[in-house]
């Protein structure tokens, strides 16, 4: 499947440029293949919403609404796995993939996002531009897709109106 060979090379080259998405480095690019398959399985079953950004016809940026959430969460969702690739980064494609992320989220009537991005590296500016709020850092959080520990930045964001 042409997508998710997309995603896959999308997400080996994120990670060998030091993309903390949650995989180290040399990702290979089945394990890459294996999660996205996994992921838009998820997206499937209405669990989360995987939108991706093109330039031309090629997949340039990538981020993903987290809804599949337990019981008590329903007035939530994540925004996960935000990637651009290298070549594209400063063109706004984040940050357009963001605001329909958060349309979609309103739609389904969410009234919070959350999400973490590592200290060093990460989105922070990005997603402090669109409002969300740093809601701490925990320290030595994950690590590093070449090694070493990283922190990482918690922020969250009310939508829609607000109240849960």
């Amino acid at each position: 499947m042409a997508t998710v060979e997309a995603l896959a090379a999308l997400l080996v080259a994120t990670v060998a440029g030091g993309g903390s998405v949650g995989f180290m480095h040399p990702l290979a690019s089945e394990a890459a293949r294996r999660f996205w398959e996994g992921a838009l399985a998820a997206a499937g079953r209405g669990e989360r919403t995987v939108l991706g950004a093109f330039v031309g016809e090629e997949l340039a940026a990538t981020v993903t609404l987290v809804t599949g959430l337990p019981e008590n969460q329903p007035h939530r969702a994540e925004i996960a796995k935000m990637m651009t690739a290298p070549a594209h980064r400063g063109r706004g494609l984040a940050s357009a993939l963001l605001v329909e992320a958060e349309r979609r989220a309103v739609a389904q009537g969410r009234s919070l996002l959350v999400l973490d991005t590592a200290e060093e590296g990460g989105a922070s500016r990005l997603y402090e531009r669109h409002g969300f709020v740093h809601g701490g850092t925990i320290p030595d959080y994950a690590l590093k897709p070449q090694g070493g520990l990283t922190a990482t930045r918690l922020y969250w964001k009310r939508i829609g109106g607000g109240g849960a």
